[in-house]
Order: C-alpha cells, then sequence, then structure tokens
C-alpha cells in the first residue's frame, strides 16, 4: 500500500562477525527458500551476548510464535520450524 512504512522481517537470524557457522547457516537458509529475514550481529551488544552468546547462529520467529531455532539446523528442519 502506498505511503505505508515497510514492514519488518518476520524472522531474525542472530550471528556474529567472522562466524564460519553463521556463514553455513546462511547457505542453509537459501538452500531452504526461506523467506527474507533481518540480520542481527551480538558482537557489541552485552544482552544479546549474554542470551546468545554461545548458541549462534540462531534463527528467531519476532512474533515470538516458534521457539528459537539453535544451530545446528538443516534445510528440512528449517521448513519444519517454519511451518509450525
Amino acid at each position: 500500500m502506498p505511503g505505508s512504512p515497510p514492514s519488518s522481517p518476520a524472522f531474525v537470524l542472530f550471528q556474529r562477525d567472522d562466524c564460519h557457522l553463521c556463514d553455513l547457516a546462511l547457505e542453509v537458509l537459501a538452500a531452504a527458500g526461506f523467506p527474507e529475514f533481518e540480520s542481527v550481529f551480538i558482537d557489541d551488544d552485552d544482552a544479546l551476548e549474554s542470551r546468545y552468546g554461545l548458541r549462534v547462529p540462531v534463527l528467531s520467529d519476532a512474533s515470538g510464535v516458534r521457539p528459537d531455532l539453535d544451530w545446528p539446523f538443516d534445510a528440512a528442519g528449517v521448513r519444519t520450524w517454519q511451518a509450525r
């Protein structure tokens, strides 16, 4: 709708800079045909570091409907999680 603010992505991938597992997670999301998501880097955020530190990469539902999906995950697992 013209004049409407852009909507926020429904999903968030929490990750770190220079994280090979995060790079793999991005490849899995692409292979799964996952919709648009926001990438949030936790490196400089103490609260996010405390919450997600050892768990990254973590796929989160911005609405809070689904539980977080912690690594490791594959394309089939992502699609199953998304369908919940």
